[in-house]
């Protein structure tokens, strides 16, 4: 099959022909569709996140059909058409996985960064891992649902019942969740970076209320906020636009050192919230979600050579919404 490899942090994946992965007992082997792009490749590339297992296949946005099933796995035909998020494996047994957060699994392994991704024609999943894809989004649609879509998610539960929201850096992620915001109801101010009137009028499209660069305060005070971009230097900067008693959640793998900033920004009961990873029931509940709204996840397609390419784009912010690698190409 063909990869891309990351052989050392710091430099471009390589183009490698390997052979096909052979499924253990307890997993499938998945024929990849589609793989989204995330930050968080970028991060394991820029050596922000430390401990990949190198040499490594990237991606963690996979919509795949089963080829094979390992022996122990039940529930799961040839054929079949599954997600694979970010969250590949969990111990399951200690204080986290049985108390309904194995999100913070010290054991956990990762799609992408210490289980190899889908920047590749084959990869292997645990099933329990994995989600059926709703009918109705096609494989590079429904891509960026299984971590923009699902930590997106997480942060906007995290919000819990803020009817004036502020995403800041409105990317794969938040072009996700302002839709199914409108969708329930609430008033979505879109932060993006400054002069970007671009994507200030894509957000608007999406049916943001507002929509101004992050070095503006919105037309109204924030019941919450959800930073996406990883700038340290926004959660300040979110906390001056927030409501007494709003809530400013951190939905980053990775984010820039905080500065200091003066107690009187957060005294009012604000708060700083952290989002890690995913757990199970985040993606069943957003993906029952997400063919009521409908969400259209708008997307940059790139052949698996072109990975870099897509990566680089990312980066620069040159292009609305996701971008999304299609290894047959």
């Amino acid at each position: 099959m063909k990869a891309m490899v990351l052989e050392k942090p710091g430099s471009p994946l390589v183009l490698t022909e390997l052979a096909p992965p052979e499924p253990a007992a307890n997993e499938l082997l998945l024929k990849v569709m589609a793989c989204g792009v995330c930050r968080t490749d970028l991060h394991i590339i820029d050596g922000e996140l430390s401990q990949p297992r190198l040499p490594l296949i990237l991606g963690h946005q996979i919509v795949g059909v089963v080829q094979k099933s390992g022996q122990a796995v039940a529930g799961f035909q040839v054929g079949d058409r599954v997600g694979v998020p970010w969250l590949g494996q969990t111990c399951g047994h200690c204080r986290f996985c049985t108390s309904g957060q194995e999100n913070l699994c010290e054991n956990a392994l990762f799609t992408g960064y210490t289980r190899n991704g889908g920047f590749a024609q084959f990869v292997t999943a645990v099933p329990q891992f994995c989600f059926p894809i709703p009918e109705g989004f096609p494989d590079v649609q429904a891509a960026p649902l299984l971590c923009a879509g699902l930590i997106g998610y997480r942060a906007y539960r995290f919000a819990e019942t803020a009817e004036v929201l502020g995403l800041y850096g409105f990317g794969a992620a938040a072009h996700i969740l302002c839709q199914l915001a409108v969708h329930q109801g609430r008033k979505v101010f879109a932060f993006t970076r400054p002069g970007d009137s671009e994507t200030q009028s894509f957000a608007r499209s999406l049916g943001a209320a507002w929509a101004g660069g992050s070095d503006k305060l919105p037309p109204e005070p924030l019941e919450a906020a959800i930073i996406f971009a990883p700038v340290g230097a926004l959660v300040p900067q979110a906390l001056r636009a927030s409501l007494a008693g709003g809530r400013v959640i951190c939905a980053g793998i990775h984010m820039s050192d905080i500065p200091a900033f003066p107690y009187a920004i957060l005294w009012g009961e604000r708060s700083i919230q952290s989002v890690a990873n995913l757990t199970r029931q985040d993606g069943e509940e957003f993906l029952q979600l997400a063919p009521q709204v409908p969400i259209h996840t708008e997307v940059t397609t790139y052949p698996l050579a072109q990975t870099n390419e897509a990566l680089a784009d990312l980066r620069q912010g040159n292009f609305d919404g996701a971008a999304v690698i299609l290894p047959w190409e």
